[in-house]
């Protein structure tokens, strides 16, 4: 037996559960989240106490027990406390301003990159260097945050870049004499 998934997930005040049939919705103070449970998994909700139970013994069946079970959890994390990234812009002249809904990345290139934001992500630039991603979908803020990395991942020999907040960037020896 799944030892993740057998586990209950606990709701806290403000969050409900709604289960029809395969579908789960989950509506708290920052949003409401949708999954659909695969087949031979069934939701309960019990005593304010969110269970997941499957209904075999197939290697399939549980794969997806635990999966669902934490797809879940995140799920109400998300919609009770929400979800964030911080990113770091390191290097000289690196900035990031918040116009409007859109982010302004100024990243060594010749022009502006503008980042506009899917719906239920917030993108915050609380100082010129750091940005911050928020939202009640775990998925959709690692997306986005890995989509503002990419725009300039950092650099092994200078360490210049966008970088997440604590990340470690393994430096590289330059050239050495002639």
């Amino acid at each position: 037996m799944s030892r993740v998934g057998k586990k209950p997930i606990p709701l806290p005040q403000g969050v409900e559960v709604k289960i029809q049939g395969q579908d789960v919705n989950v509506k708290g103070p920052l949003g409401e989240l949708r999954h659909r449970v695969p087949d031979g998994l069934k939701v309960t909700v019990e005593d304010g106490v969110l269970k997941v139970e499957r209904e075999g013994d197939e290697r399939q069946l549980k794969a997806f027990h635990g999966l669902t079970r934490t797809l879940l959890h995140n799920m109400v994390q998300g919609v009770s406390q929400g979800f964030q990234k911080t990113l770091e812009l390191v290097g000289t002249g690196y900035r990031a301003q918040k116009q409007g809904e859109k982010l302004v990345l100024a990243v060594g290139y010749s022009h502006p990159v503008e980042i506009v934001p899917p719906a239920g992500i917030q993108l915050e630039a609380p100082a010129p260097n750091v940005v911050v991603v928020k939202g009640a979908d775990k998925q959709k803020v690692g997306q986005v945050a890995a989509q503002i990395r990419a725009v300039r991942e950092p650099e092994p020999y200078l360490g210049k870049g966008i970088r997440y907040q604590g990340e470690k960037v393994r430096r590289k020896a330059g050239k050495s004499g002639k």
